[in-house]
């Protein structure tokens, strides 16, 4: 009897994760006194939408660099590359095309693949200049999307109204990691330029505040591995009954043979 005991705890020890392999930024003495080494601005990229309105103190000069006067009071988004559509308050939307190009009104064709917010900002304020006194623009990306996949609550793909999201913000938005994801080697995939990346953050360690991708990028994927517990109870088909029947079955054997 005492060996089935024996036998019983020892599966019930070894089947638990211990806190190390599930607590986040282990090993982080004066956590409340790091920061994020890493920088992050997000570009503009192919097919990304994007928002900008034109203002000044004299509006009726300002009034032809917003798509449809800024008369139409539900914001849509722009379907033909490179072309636009009014939104409220002024704001128009630009689907950026194949080119890296949108179709702005009277300055015709600007190329803002691969600038920044500012950078877009401050060229059509330049440009704006001969026909403007002192122009205010205002430049935002409408579709900063990230997915979070695998070994969490609630994967997904989540558009923020924001351009910064870090991965720990992303992790919450899914619902937080099972308790069955690999906490050492999350996955972040970013695409540059037609080609994909592959990035690697141990989330169990306070390095994760200074890897390049603690900040996402528009369009990142954050994969979640299955830990090995996971793999094994998808190798055995999920059959769970036939485990604990096979664990009794070796149960008794053993409890027969003290008997005897």
């Amino acid at each position: 009897m005492r060996c089935g005991f024996l036998f019983l705890i020892l599966i019930l020890v070894f089947s638990c994760k211990t806190p190390k392999d599930v607590a986040y930024f282990q090993n982080s003495e004066n956590l409340e006194k790091i920061s994020s080494t890493s920088s992050f601005t997000s570009v503009f990229k192919v097919d990304d939408i994007v928002s900008i309105l034109v203002s000044a103190a004299d509006m009726d000069a300002a009034r032809p660099f917003n798509l449809m006067g800024g008369s139409s009071p539900n914001l849509s988004l722009g379907e033909n590359g490179g072309g636009g559509n009014s939104g409220g308050s002024g704001e128009s939307t630009y689907l950026i095309d194949g080119e890296g190009d949108i179709e702005f009104p009277v300055l015709g064709k600007l190329k803002i693949a691969g600038l920044t917010r500012i950078q877009v900002k401050e060229m059509i304020k330049e440009k704006l200049k001969i026909y403007i006194n002192d122009p205010i623009v205002s430049v935002r990306l409408k579709n900063f999307k990230v997915t979070v996949i695998g070994e969490v609550k609630t994967p997904g793909s989540y558009t923020i109204p924001n351009e910064r999201l870090t991965i720990i913000e992303a992790l919450g938005l899914a619902g937080d990691m099972t308790i069955k994801g690999k906490r050492k080697d999350v996955i972040v995939i970013r695409e540059n330029e037609g080609e994909n990346t592959y990035h690697h953050v141990d989330l169990t360690s306070k390095s994760v505040f200074e890897s390049p991708v603690y900040y996402l990028a528009q369009n990142d994927v954050v994969y979640i591995e299955p830990n090995n517990s996971k793999v094994r109870e998808s190798k055995a088909g999920g059959n769970t009954l036939s485990v604990i029947i096979s664990i009794v079955g070796v149960l008794l054997s053993i409890v027969t043979l003290v008997i005897r």
